[in-house]
């Protein structure tokens, strides 16, 4: 339900996270946020009756740390645009795996800088070598990225549809998601 999730904004507007809309009414209640969207629905109570936050705004700002990415599958293939690293195919997440630049067999390591998405048939076809010895070309040298696209950090998910309420708040992610 759309409507369960409050989008949690710092007092600049930027997204800081999606939170439960439960969270936002106590957050709402103690002082801590102002409604800046709400829903069409209205929340009772005995005493009270409010409308169902959408949007809500700190009211001082928080100071957010620098995360590092965490390596994975996930993350691997999105920094590679979902896209074979030496057929250039794009392909959906189940038809990729991640392979060694420098093959395990030849010491190399599992870490940004030697994982790249590839393709089942050219991950079969490099095999234990690397991409000169299978005379195969990489498009992009592998590194570590140095953030996040906001659907990721919001961790908004894949296929969910946004609210309307969010779309000025998400910037090109909601431009991506009409589509």
């Amino acid at each position: 339900m759309v409507a369960s999730r409050t989008l949690l904004l710092n007092t600049t507007y930027e997204p800081v996270k999606v939170i439960s809309w439960q969270r936002a009414v106590t957050m709402l209640v103690l002082g801590k946020v102002e409604t800046v969207r709400t829903y069409d629905s209205v929340l009772r109570a005995v005493h009270i009756s409010i409308p169902t936050p959408a949007v809500v705004r700190l009211i001082d700002f928080v100071r957010r740390r620098r995360m590092r990415i965490a390596m994975s599958r996930r993350n691997i293939f999105y920094r590679d645009g979902y896209q074979c690293q030496y057929c250039h195919r794009r392909l959906p997440a189940r038809e990729l795996t991640c392979d060694h630049v420098l093959p395990r067999s030849q010491g190399g390591i599992t870490s940004w800088e030697n994982l790249v998405t590839a393709c089942g048939p050219c991950n079969r076809r490099k095999g234990g070598r690397t991409p000169e010895q299978a005379r195969m070309k990489l498009r992009h040298r592998p590194s570590r990225p140095e953030s996040l696209p906001i659907e990721f950090a919001l961790n908004l998910g894949t296929g969910q549809a946004l609210p309307d309420s969010w779309r000025d708040y998400l910037g090109w992610v909601a431009a991506v998601d009409a589509a």
